[in-house]
């Protein structure tokens, strides 16, 4: 909050500044935190900016604009500094500090929302969406952590948002699976029959069909498609709840792909003969092709085969026209990055139906390296060697595994330390953070047996927070708006774990430096009011990353 103070007074002066100066259009510059070595709060490098645009000495801009500054935004800013080649050092004042701090204790768990900003923008998030062959292993665990949290934060951000599940349950994948549990159902019966290898060898396979020769039902009465779906379906609901994650909305592809209305066509041949008239797609060798190089695709795809059948494109155009039928307003689609050559025609198929395919947004993220005892495991749903999201969860905890999964940048390579994530050390991430809110805990009750603590926000002299450590850790407080900005901004919710370490390493240099429980009442209580604030700011913090926040550890 503190910094998207000073840049909105910031971007008025310059734009002023500008003007006087005959520049005209948009300016960017960086407002950053400077080094440990340097005392300020922030420093800019516009002067050095604009005297690139005007082909004139930084320091001699930089002069001009410190002198506007203390100016024009004195209620913001205590002090502007030069330093090297133009950067300008700015000191903020106590009392725009100390006010961050209030309002952060008056909001609470709103701290940072804008309801009523985002209120009409509808989003659909759609994520996970592993095919039903099987139960969900770590890669999809990644997926599942990223798109729960991402909803959250743009929930926490006001806007409307529907998590929704896309399930693959057709096309020839579906078959196989069924083969698979049909001839394990036969095994069971005494026939002697191989196992195809090109089968699904998975453990769960065979548990299915024990379940379904239980039932001693005859062989010819059951739909193995049906109920392998079913089973592996309610696998994955089950793992997902266990790791904080519910869906809205499930939408099978079977309903647009063999669901016929009254005229006996589907979703599916809805939308194609939709592009065919559109001459968006066109016959060719007796096969129907989307003409997705038109919109920056490699080359044309074919959506229904010479054999009447349909590709996964065609059920995927259906399903993105559906989304926008339903009113939302903005997609998001949340890939594995193995799928990043399906990007560009999924764009195409957008623009193709008549909308603006800047409504649809896709993140792709890496998949997960997992360690055991420092060897790779390897995954694999059709020979069944592969370590489940369940089996994982079990192992470290879904508060552990839900922040390791959400250390890094989606599109960036994690690697899941077993070992680490069970630690009970600073060592681990999830722990360090979470034992600053218990710490906290711990302080306040310790306070209850006082009868001297001030505890009206309004009485109490905040300016006894004067130290560098006080002052550091309220502004670090501050900048959980600005981690709402970027998480916004970049679609990724891994910047919260990183702002949530930094936040953790800067109040164990407060608590180290000073006493929270001392023999001056009112340092005593304004210090209370700012571990207050830090567990608030905690607490927010890990509800966003749907981590849980104990009170003792």
């Amino acid at each position: 909050m503190i910094k998207q103070q000073v840049l909105a007074s910031l971007n008025s002066v310059l734009a002023k500044y500008l003007n006087n100066k005959g520049v005209h259009g948009d300016f960017n510059f960086t407002l950053e935190v400077p080094p440990k070595n340097i005392d300020a709060d922030f420093a800019m490098n516009a002067a050095m900016l604009i005297a690139k645009k005007l082909k004139v000495n930084p320091k001699i801009i930089a002069e001009g604009l410190v002198e506007i500054i203390l100016k024009e935004i004195s209620d913001v800013i205590e002090k502007a500094e030069i330093a090297g080649n133009g950067f300008i050092n700015l000191y903020v004042k106590d009392e725009v500090i100390y006010k961050t701090l209030k309002k952060i204790l008056v909001e609470k768990n709103k701290y940072g929302s804008m309801p009523k900003k985002n209120k009409k923008k509808k989003v659909l998030l759609e994520f996970v969406s592993a095919n039903p062959t099987g139960p969900l292993h770590v890669g999809h665990g990644r997926g599942a952590a990223i798109g729960d949290s991402l909803a959250r934060i743009l929930k926490y951000l006001g806007y409307d948002v529907t998590k929704e599940y896309y399930l693959n349950d057709a096309g020839n994948q579906m078959f196989i699976l069924a083969e698979s549990t049909k001839i394990r159902y036969k095994q069971m019966t005494n026939v002697k029959i191989d196992f195809p290898e090109d089968l699904y060898q998975g453990r769960y396979i065979v548990d299915i069909a024990k379940r379904l020769f239980s039932e001693g039902k005859d062989i010819n009465e059951v739909d193995f498609k049906y109920e392998t779906i079913k089973d592996i379906l309610k696998t994955i609901k089950d793992d997902l709840k266990n790791f904080a994650v519910e869906f809205d909305s499930w939408i099978f592809e079977s309903k647009l792909a063999f669901v016929e209305d009254k005229n006996g066509r589907t979703k599916v041949d809805e939308v194609c003969e939709n592009l065919f008239v559109k001459n968006e797609a066109y016959i060719e060798g007796e096969a129907l092709w989307l003409s997705s190089s038109k919109f920056g695709d490699t080359k044309d795809r074919v959506l229904r085969r010479s054999n009447g059948k349909y590709t996964y494109l065609a059920s995927d155009v259906a399903y993105h026209k559906n989304k926008f039928e339903r009113g939302f307003t903005k997609l998001i689609n949340l890939w594995g990055a193995d799928h990043h050559g399906y990007v560009a025609r999924i764009k195409a198929c957008v623009q193709m139906l008549g909308f603006n395919d800047e409504a649809l947004s896709i993140i792709l993220y890496q998949l997960v390296s997992l360690t055991r005892n420092g060897q790779s495991v390897i995954m694999s749903t059709r020979n069944g060697e592969f370590i489940t999201l369940k089996e994982v969860v079990d192992e470290v905890g879904k508060d552990a595994c839900r922040f390791f999964f959400l250390l890094r940048d989606p599109n960036s390579s994690l690697e899941f330390d077993l070992e680490l994530a069970k630690k009970h050390s600073n060592e681990n991430p999830v722990f360090y953070v979470q034992y600053v809110n218990a710490r906290c805990n711990s302080i306040i009750r310790e306070s209850k047996n006082r009868e001297d603590i001030i505890s009206d926000v309004e009485t109490i002299n905040f300016a006894l927070l004067s130290t560098r450590e006080e002052r550091n850790l309220i502004k670090k407080l501050s900048a959980f708006c600005d981690t709402l900005a970027i998480s916004e901004k970049t679609m990724s919710p891994h910047h919260f774990t990183t702002y949530l370490i930094e936040l953790a390493d800067v109040y164990h240099k407060f608590y180290e430096k000073c006493r929270v429980l001392t023999d001056d009442r009112k340092l005593t209580s304004a210090r209370l009011k700012l571990i207050e604030s830090v567990m608030i700011i905690i607490k927010n913090g890990l509800n966003l990353l749907g981590v849980s926040v104990p009170d003792k550890m």
